[in-house]
């Protein structure tokens, strides 16, 4: 990697610190973000790494670093990095599968008509783009998705649910998500999966990771309900 392009490392406890690498949200961000803590997560002390849009907190054993070993490592492990022959090895295509509708798409009108588009125009615009999994957060296994088109940027509500059903997809200004579990919260929901994005007998827990490349596939009512979806109400 070169000079230009190292994130500027700052302590924020006396076991974590924090890389930032750039302040614009982009996939070659995400990219850069993916190959350090490919990189790192193998380093004995390295306790624990949480990428997100930006950034990489980088938990370590203040046992095995202090504060200069620990800057010394993360820059000779960046320095190595050759991006021509780096490959996203655990990166992969995430399809999911939604039943839209306003059955349990509650918002899907009304992100129609901010949007002044037709229903089947939301749906077909959200569907056949390809997402990628910029963070994860909020609860587990929720994953922030970007970038949705222009045309469907919606503000979130102005009053959050209180419940909003696992497994419904939502719109929030430039992102998607679906919900992995029963929350509460404030994206305008336009359909819902019956896939389970959680599995707490797995290894990896949920169904996308940070860097993986998320597509929606629509589905119909009966599709949904053999796929096991469930039409409980909000």
């Amino acid at each position: 990697m070169k000079n230009d392009d190292f994130p500027n490392i700052e302590m924020v406890s006396n076991q974590a610190c924090l890389l930032t690498f750039s302040q614009v949200i982009s996939e070659a961000t995400s990219n850069d973000i993916a190959q350090v803590t490919q990189r790192l997560k193998s380093l004995a002390g390295i306790v624990d790494l949480v990428p997100s849009y930006t950034t990489l907190l980088v938990v370590f054993d203040d046992d095995h670093f202090d504060r200069f070993a620990i800057f010394k490592t993360i820059r000779q492990t960046i320095e190595a990095i050759d991006p021509n022959d780096f490959s996203i090895k655990d990166q992969r295509e995430v399809v999911i599968p939604v039943y839209y509708d306003k059955e349990v798409g509650p918002d899907i009108e009304d992100v129609a008509r901010h949007c002044q588009l037709s229903i089947d125009e939301v749906i077909r615009r959200h569907h056949e783009t390809t997402y990628r999994a910029y963070a994860i957060g909020f609860t587990p296994g929720f994953a922030f998705l970007g970038n949705t088109p222009d045309e469907l940027h919606v503000p979130r509500k102005t009053t959050p649910r209180l419940k909003v059903p696992v497994g419904s997809v939502a719109l929030a200004e430039n992102q998607t998500a679906v919900y992995p579990s029963v929350t509460p919260g404030g994206w305008q929901i336009i359909g819902r999966t019956p896939v389970n994005l959680i599995d707490w007998g797995s290894k990896n827990l949920a169904l996308i990771a940070m860097g993986d490349s998320v597509r929606f596939d629509p589905i119909s009512r009966d599709e949904f309900l053999v796929l096991g979806g469930q039409l409980d109400g909000f």
